[in-house]
């Protein structure tokens, strides 16, 4: 497995944003229903790309390569974070090894894990961050 941070969901309905300062990254976000996983995606991100972490959804960033990644992140200052969750299931319902995606076993049901796109610009209204 790639290195990766420990993971986690935010406290209520508050999003977050990154961007990729240098380095590659993989953004996994899964959002949980009970005891199961009801979606999971995952963004490959470059340099000066934009991600947006939706409420609701847990998330980990992945460095898939050997090069030193560095991120920064917006979030509002009343965000509290939640990592209890994904330690108790030994991770996030999917790892990026070596030999590519692999599922987590301690998750009963995972759905098909879908990739979708980061954002080239940052937006100029950050006020959904409140």
């Amino acid at each position: 497995e790639f290195v990766r941070t420990k993971g986690h969901y935010h406290k209520g309905k508050y999003q977050e944003i990154y961007k990729v300062l240098d380095g590659k990254a993989i953004f996994l976000m899964q959002k949980k229903k009970n005891s199961s996983i009801e979606d999971v995606y995952a963004i490959k991100a470059n340099k000066n790309d934009i991600i947006i972490i939706p409420s609701f959804y847990g998330h980990i960033t992945i460095n898939p390569c050997k090069k030193t990644l560095k991120i920064c992140n917006w979030i509002s200052k009343k965000c509290k974070s939640n990592y209890l969750p994904m330690e108790k299931m030994k991770g996030a319902a999917y790892f990026y090894t070596k030999d590519g995606w692999v599922k987590n076993k301690n998750y009963q049901k995972i759905p098909k894990l879908r990739f979708e796109k980061p954002l080239k610009k940052m937006s100029k209204n950050l006020d959904f961050l409140r």
